[in-house]
């Protein structure tokens, strides 16, 4: 599944989801790289 996080102040990544963090971090994956930081929220239809 694709999700976005937010790392840093204005830079966004989309990724494959890898892991769930307990303090509400996410890991997602590019190619070879995995980064960490919080996921961004979607609006509600």
């Amino acid at each position: 599944m694709l999700r976005t996080i937010a790392v840093g102040s204005c830079v966004l990544i989309q990724g494959i989801f890898v892991r769930a963090y307990a303090n509400g971090t996410i890991s997602v994956k590019v190619g070879d790289q995995i980064y960490t930081g919080r996921p961004v929220q979607t609006e509600a239809a």
